[in-house]
């Protein structure tokens, strides 16, 4: 037995112990420091083990909270990623909304201009006819009045050849004859 024993005290004496696991939970990036234990029976059993099951759990929960960190971070990541592109897509949108808005502006008023020379051409065209239309009939006005300067130089001469003077003098006389 005394190989046994002298193995037993030489372990004993290289056990590394764990760190408080409240101060680890104050200092989670703090590494372990190794100490040797002293040849007190009654402190190495109990509290190894418990300074043991401390650390152990304490590191698991490192683990587990760097581990939700990172999904955390991740999970950020995507969302900023989604809110941007959906933010991109909704200005593409808008850009394609207001140029097929200023086409179909730009379409309206041409529209509207093509119509306005049609409207144009055609009041043109009715001046012109009313200006015909004058014309002709201040043709015929015209016409008439010689027509009628003529009738009234016949009957002049008509009455100066028969040496009769007409039966009634002025206007009134003319009924016949339309001005």
């Amino acid at each position: 037995m005394g190989a046994e024993e002298a193995k037993t005290e030489a372990e004993e004496k290289s056990v590394i112990p764990l760190p408080d696991p409240v101060a680890k939970a104050s200092h989670p990036k703090t590494s372990a420091t190794v100490e040797k234990v002293t040849d007190k029976p009654e402190e190495k059993n109990s509290g190894a083990v418990v300074d043991r099951d401390a650390v152990l759990s304490a590191i698991e929960t490192e683990k587990r909270l760097a581990l939700i960190k990172a999904w955390e971070e991740s999970e950020k990541s995507k969302a900023e990623n989604r809110a941007h592109k959906k933010q991109s897509a909704t200005g593409t949108w808008e850009s394609s909304m207001i140029a097929a808005a200023e086409a179909q502006l730009k379409k309206m008023e041409e529209k509207l201009e093509k119509k306005k020379a049609e409207y144009g051409e055609r009041m043109k065209n009715k001046i012109a006819e009313i200006h015909k239309a004058r014309e002709e009939k201040r043709a015929m006005i015209e016409a008439k009045r010689r027509e009628n300067l003529v009738k009234i130089e016949e009957a002049a001469a008509n009455y100066r050849t028969s040496g009769t003077a007409p039966k009634k003098f002025g206007a009134c006389s003319l009924g016949s004859f339309d001005f």
